[in-house]
């Protein structure tokens, strides 16, 4: 892998880091620490920014009017879009109109119709409805909820968990067993819109996080057209790992984007804070976090490039994608734990990010796929697909 940018590619991160740096900071300072959305106007206004820099939509196709952006270069844009207070909170500033569902782009004419496009627009918002409170780490055998064939339609019932926005989106995408013989061949994927009779959003689950970020949902004799069924009736399984191999690389680029801020703060703090006669940096103790948060960052960073260039290759990439989402997700968490060690009473404070970034970091070691079942896949495929 060449690790030298493209003039291209150094220009776009120059242009992502002043915008963070200039436009979003400036505003976090007039925000409430646990904010999750900005003003309207603020949002509209940074949006028409992001698209004037032609880097408005990073996972929409070109063909669907997306920049021509291939996941290497997406990725060092992750490593600089989220340094900021709410960086790891995914809808709430999200002015680069990213968090997409890659997988209506293979959707029919008349879905992109009526679903995709809207989408693109910013016209309607929508859900990935996976995860169910038998788990989430396993898809393929833990997915309880029901679909029945009815005539044209499916009547589904079941209950979804963990569920990010679903209370303000208009559609979704659920996943329900419609053939409980096949196993993973059994797992349906259906576009189901928000106010479909019998979808019903329980509760909003309060987490770590600061904001109203997951819901559970109950679906009592949901009905649901045949021509909804996005790909083909048992291919949900294959949609749905598609999108969880690949949305792993950007998450994990996004904990190091973090890191990296973290860590910038607790190099420029240490300089300045004297104790005892001299500086924190003077202190071999913070010179030794120091170090270890660069090691951290530079790991992690490289497990996360190497999984891009793969994807872009079109080579397997499966298992660089649980690497990198390993390696930054607890590493990351390891340097905004030092980094806050490093400020002490101040990192507790709500006056700097520390403590936002520490909840948020914590959930990221289990969003996407836990810890433990990334290093589940990667010893499934180091050691052969016989392993269970």
């Amino acid at each position: 892998m060449d690790f030298e940018l493209s003039e291209e590619q150094k220009m776009i991160v120059d242009m992502c880091r002043r915008f963070v740096r200039e436009e979003i900071l400036p505003l976090e300072d007039k925000l409430d620490p646990d904010a999750d959305e900005l003003e309207p106007e603020d949002f509209t206004r940074l949006s028409q920014i992001t698209k004037d820099m032609g880097l408005f939509g990073l996972d929409t196709p070109p063909e669907f009017g997306g920049p021509d952006i291939n996941l290497l270069t997406r990725t060092l844009i992750a490593f600089e879009i989220s340094q900021h207070r709410a960086g790891l909170y995914a809808p709430s500033y999200n002015v680069f109109g990213g968090a997409s569902q890659a997988q209506l782009f293979e959707a029919t004419d008349a879905q992109k119709e009526k679903y995709l496009y809207p989408m693109l627009r910013g016209e309607k918002k929508v859900f990935f409805g996976l995860s169910e409170p038998s788990g989430g780490s396993d898809p393929a055998r833990a997915i309880q909820t029901r679909a029945v064939r009815d005539g044209d339609d499916w009547i589904i019932n079941g209950q979804k968990l963990w569920i990010s926005g679903a209370d303000k989106a208009d559609y979704g995408l659920v996943f329900a067993r419609t053939d409980p013989s096949k196993g993973r061949g059994g797992v349906t994927c259906f576009i189901v819109d928000a106010d479909t009779p019998g979808f019903h959003v329980r509760r909003i689950v309060h987490t770590l996080r600061s904001s109203r970020y997951a819901t559970e949902l109950q679906f009592e004799d949901m009905r649901v057209p045949h021509e909804n069924i996005l790909g083909e009736e048992g291919g949900g399984f294959a949609i749905a790992n598609d999108r969880l191999s690949r949305q792993r690389i950007p998450y994990a680029a996004a904990c190091v984007s973090v890191a990296i801020a973290a860590h910038e703060r607790a190099i420029e703090y240490s300089k300045i804070r004297e104790t005892f006669g001299a500086t924190l940096a003077s202190r071999q103790g913070i010179q030794w976090m120091l170090v270890e948060n660069e090691i951290d960052i530079r790991q992690a960073r490289l497990m996360c490039l190497e999984a891009a260039a793969k994807a872009d290759a079109g080579v397997p990439f499966r298992t660089e994608a649980a690497i990198a989402k390993y390696v930054a997700a607890e590493s990351s968490f390891r340097v905004v734990d030092r980094s806050m060690q490093i400020h002490g009473g101040l990192g507790v404070a709500k006056d700097l990010p520390f403590e936002r970034w520490f909840r948020e970091m914590r959930i990221r070691r289990i969003g996407e796929g836990p810890s433990e079942v990334q290093k589940h896949v990667i010893a499934r495929d180091i050691l052969g697909a016989g392993l269970r």
